[in-house]
Parts: structure tokens; sequence; C-alpha cells
């Protein structure tokens, strides 16, 4: 079989909604040699989200495009679909967030990294039991996270919903603000952090707190790239990144 010239290792179509703006540039940023992102926007307006019947109609919007987007994806032959968006993937608990997945996959007919499976291979490398969570979401979304990760096996400990008035607010809000939350939220009952919701931007924060306070952090885009590139038995190692990158 022919090989890609740039992307002759893997392409990835990478899907998220339209307005995220934080999911290309942190995913670029761990491209390896020989593996190309492709990038496909989710069509959803910038809709104004003030209370949790605004937020599901967030994530109903999204979902209702979802395939339309991966449709157009699939017409360059990517190798796997890393999924750029979150909410959707902890919806209802693990189970029916596994079948929403494999669903996807058959669709589409290539294997799916998303963000709340990959969060939960990376904790598993930490041996951690007692988690925090900070989330851009809303209380309907955040109950469906917790209730992912108890599925897991982990007690969430601490949840932090900063409830973002819209999608675009999502990557507004700035790292002095996320880092004193997590200084709020720590305490000697948290084994690990996890940051959910793939348009805020805490990839860079979540590397600064994992060697301020000593505690494994999870940011979900370098999670899920990072589960994307092992699936595709890419197992390149190297700094700068964090321990999931450096050692797994």
């Amino acid at each position: 079989m022919s090989k890609d010239a740039l992307g002759w290792r893997c392409k990835f179509a990478v899907v998220a909604p339209s307005t995220n703006t934080i999911v290309q540039p942190d995913m670029d940023n761990l491209r390896v040699e020989g593996v190309t992102n492709h990038f496909g926007r989710i069509y959803v307006p910038n809709m104004k989200v003030r209370n949790d019947e605004e937020f599901v109609a967030l994530v109903e919007a999204i979902g209702s495009t979802l395939y339309e987007c991966v449709d157009r994806c699939m017409t360059c032959q990517p190798d796997y679909l890393v999924m750029g968006m979150s909410a959707l993937m902890f919806w209802d608990g693990r189970d029916a967030s596994e079948k929403r997945m494999q669903d996807l996959a058959d669709h589409c007919g290539v294997r799916v990294s998303a963000g709340s499976f990959a969060c939960e291979a990376a904790l598993n490398l930490t041996n951690s039991k007692r988690i925090a969570v900070i989330s851009p979401y809303f209380p309907v979304s955040d109950k469906n996270v917790t209730r992912f990760f108890q599925d897991c096996g982990f007690d969430v400990v601490k949840f932090r919903g900063l409830k973002c008035a819209s999608p675009v607010a999502i990557a507004e809000v700035q790292a002095d603000e996320l880092r004193k939350h997590v200084l709020e939220m720590d305490d000697d009952g948290i084994d690990a952090f996890v940051q959910v919701g793939t348009n805020l931007s805490m990839v860079g924060l979540c590397l600064e707190m994992e060697d301020k306070l000593g505690k494994p952090f999870v940011a979900i885009n370098s999670a899920t790239y990072w589960h994307a590139l092992r699936a595709m038995g890419i197992m390149d190692q190297f700094s700068g990144h964090g321990p999931l990158f450096k050692n797994h």
C-alpha cells in the first residue's frame, strides 16, 4: 500500500466543535515525525449557556452534526479518529459512552480515541484512586463526568465546574484563574487532578502544577493524543510534555 508523503506512519482525523480553538494547537504541538493531523470542525453555533438545559442543548447540537464532520474527514483516508470533544463521550456513564464510541468506530471504519477513556487509561498508570476534576461545564455535565469516573473505579473527591457562558468563552479562561482553582482544591485527600473539556487550555498549566504539587495531572488533550499514538503502535518517548510521553 502506498504511504502518505508526510503522514507515512499515521494520518489522524481530529474532530472538534467549530467553536473550539484549543484542541488543534494542543495536538499539533504533540505531533511526532511521520504523523499528521487532519482537522474537522463539527458545526455548532456559539450558543449562550446559562443553565443545565442550555448546556444539554449544546451537547445535542454537537452530537447532531458529529457524523457529518467525521464523514468529511474520512475522505482523506485517515488511519485513526481522534475525538477532540469530550462531553458527549462522558454522557450516561462508561457503558453508554463505550457503546457510543464503538458505534462511531463502526460507522467510520477506523478505531477511535476519546478523552474520557484516554483519561481513564492515563489515571490507571498513576495508581491514583481519589481524584479532583476541573471542567468548564455546567452541573448536568459535571454529574455525567463524575459518573463516568466512578464507573471506572475512581473516587471523585472534589469537582470544580466553571459554568462557562458559551463554547468560545471556555478558551478565554486564563491560566491564572485555573491555577487559583487548582490550589484551592488541593489537599492531602487528592491523589491526582484531571482536567476535562477540550477547549479549556490546561496542557501547560498541568505540567507546571504537577511539578509544583508533586501529584499527577491529566490534561484531556494530552491524554487523548497520547492514547491515539499508542493505539497506533507509535511508542515515541520525548521530554517536555509530561510523564505520559516521556515514560509510557
